[in-house]
């Protein structure tokens, strides 16, 4: 992208115009310069006309005719061939005005993920940039064609706004970029989860951070992104080159569904492939969605076991007094007990509400 104090002309002139004015200058015809410089005269007349451009060769040849430098000719070429270039991109630019309107750009903006841009054009090319890519085709291949099968291997086609969700994904591939991590090491990992209940349970201030640099340990990478509109989203799972990534939005701003959401995703990365790439809103096939209740056993299991829900229920009544009494027997957090009964319907949402404790996500955001 061009910065603000970089000089890019509107229009540039073929260097034939400048090889036009030499030769009137000095009274020399286009045959007599064709002979001197032993190229065709067709040749030398297609570059007066702008129909033909300067080589490296020729710029050399004219050097020694015409007493100008050969890196003049090819400068002026290459100026020319790319305001050419420069100018068809602009035309493209509009021509993609539609594919951007898709995009939740005002949110984006908000967010600092692109800049704040009004013109249609300018509001495509922070697009591009902010997607890497060049084209709003390869957009299409990447998330919808699966053109890059090792990168990623599933379609948002069927999702429910796979232009959000696209943006919201990249995001997280940016802000995983700056992280630093150790190898990842699946033994590694799967002892840091007992660390993290215990996070978990006691739910310090600085939880967000504390879970980053225990997961960075095993070679795990933790973002957290906010939701963009449309994609209501908990969170997703995959691998980037070696190390699994954790992308998470921290949606109704719970605790008791950030941890089922964070050991869910937990659960993909030590119980299923490097290349399978796991996010809500996605239509999957039987075998997938074999995988989704399996991630899920696997929070339920980490979080509120349905042995512990057992002997919890064989107890009946309780108080918020036994819950807490419950939760710290179990090394969980009471909300994860309130959120599971409120799920099941065992027990009204205004129950035990004071025991579930907000996720405040944004001051851990990385820009």
């Amino acid at each position: 992208m061009l910065r603000e104090n970089q000089y890019q002309p509107q229009t540039v002139t073929h260097p034939g115009t400048d090889l036009s004015e030499k030769l009137k200058e000095i009274g020399m015809g286009p045959k007599e310069f064709a002979v001197r410089t032993r190229k065709p005269e067709k040749t030398i007349t297609a570059i007066l006309k702008g129909d033909s451009s300067i080589t490296s060769e020729m710029a050399v040849q004219f050097e020694k005719v015409l007493k100008i430098p050969a890196h003049y000719w090819l400068n002026r070429q290459r100026q020319y061939d790319e305001c050419k270039v420069r100018l068809k991109e602009q035309e493209y630019l509009i021509q993609a005005i539609e594919w951007a309107k898709r995009f939740p750009v005002k949110m984006m903006q908000k967010y600092g993920w692109i800049q704040d841009v009004k013109e249609k054009p300018a509001i495509v090319q922070e697009l591009l940039n902010y997607f890497s890519i060049a084209h709003y085709k390869a957009w299409e291949d990447y998330y919808l064609n699966k053109e890059l099968k090792i990168q990623f291997r599933i379609s948002l086609k069927h999702s429910s706004n796979p232009y959000a969700l696209s943006a919201w994904l990249r995001r997280g591939d940016i802000i995983a970029q700056g992280i630093e991590v150790k190898e990842f090491s699946q033994k590694k990992f799967k002892i840091a989860l007992q660390e993290i209940k215990k996070l978990m349970a006691d739910y310090p201030p600085d939880f967000f951070k504390q879970l980053q640099s225990i997961c960075a340990n095993a070679g795990v990478k933790v973002v957290y992104t906010p939701c963009l509109p449309k994609v209501p989203i908990h969170g997703a799972t995959r691998w980037i080159n070696e190390y699994p990534l954790i992308q998470l939005t921290g949606r109704y701003n719970r605790n008791d569904t950030f941890w089922f959401t964070f050991f869910h995703e937990a659960g993909h990365i030590l119980l299923h492939g490097k290349k399978d790439v796991f996010l809500e809103n996605i239509r999957y096939d039987a075998f997938e969605q074999t995988k989704e209740d399996e991630a899920n056993q696997f929070a339920i299991e980490w979080t509120f076991s349905e042995h512990q829900e057992f002997e919890m229920l064989s107890q009946k009544p309780f108080t918020a007094k036994d819950i807490i009494r419950f939760a710290k027997k179990f090394n969980t957090h009471p909300a994860i007990i309130i959120g599971r009964f409120q799920h099941k319907k065992m027990i009204p949402y205004s129950v035990g509400r004071d025991l579930i404790q907000p996720v405040i996500l944004d001051k851990f955001n990385t820009c």
